[in-house]
């Protein structure tokens, strides 16, 4: 599958979800804590091809990504598999076992909404809030501008890219401090 999709930034959760119901984003997921883990193998050859091995812990459930390398242009558009795991510490553990290891984990609260034939995914990190934006191109479009946003305003790095771009330690991970 080829996926599609920008980020855009808010200035707070509260902001992009006005944004979103003005828009008439109907809720799809409600909001819940997904911790992500990055794969790469110990020469970086994933990470250096512009590809992603993830293994996502969403609210109890595990899914396994593989993306292919981004494409020019405005969106980030890269082939896309994604599957459902009975077991995520199985599938870390097979990885380890093939000389894959985590090379960065990040967490977000996520809530995701559709809006026409769009989907959005309402992102707060402990970077900054982001509205994901995924769909067929014109889909995408629409909904950047319903949140009232132009394609000037898309972000399309990944959150590690981000991460370190905004002070993160190269060797740590984007995650929510612990009480």
């Amino acid at each position: 599958m080829i996926e599609r999709e920008i980020k855009l930034e808010f200035a707070s959760a509260e902001a992009a979800l006005t944004a979103i119901q003005r828009a008439g984003g109907l809720v799809r997921t409600a909001r819940r804590l997904q911790r992500d883990a990055i794969f790469d193998t110990a020469d970086g050859r994933m990470g250096s091809t512009d590809q992603v091995i993830r293994l996502r812990d969403d609210g109890g459930h595990a899914r396994l990504t593989v993306k292919g390398p981004v494409d020019g242009g405005a969106m980030k558009v890269r082939e896309e598999h994604e599957s459902a795991v009975d077991d995520g510490g199985v599938v870390a553990a097979a990885f380890a076992a093939l000389g894959l290891h985590i090379v960065f984990r990040y967490e977000k609260y996520r809530t995701e909404f559709t809006l026409a034939k769009a989907t959005m995914a309402l992102d707060e990190t402990p970077i900054g809030v982001f509205v994901e934006v995924e769909g067929e191109e014109a889909a995408v479009m629409a909904a950047t501008h319903a949140l009232g946003r132009t394609d000037a305003d898309f972000v399309r790095e990944s959150y590690r890219s981000l991460f370190l771009s905004r002070g993160g330690p190269r060797a740590a991970d984007m995650a929510f401090p612990r009480a």
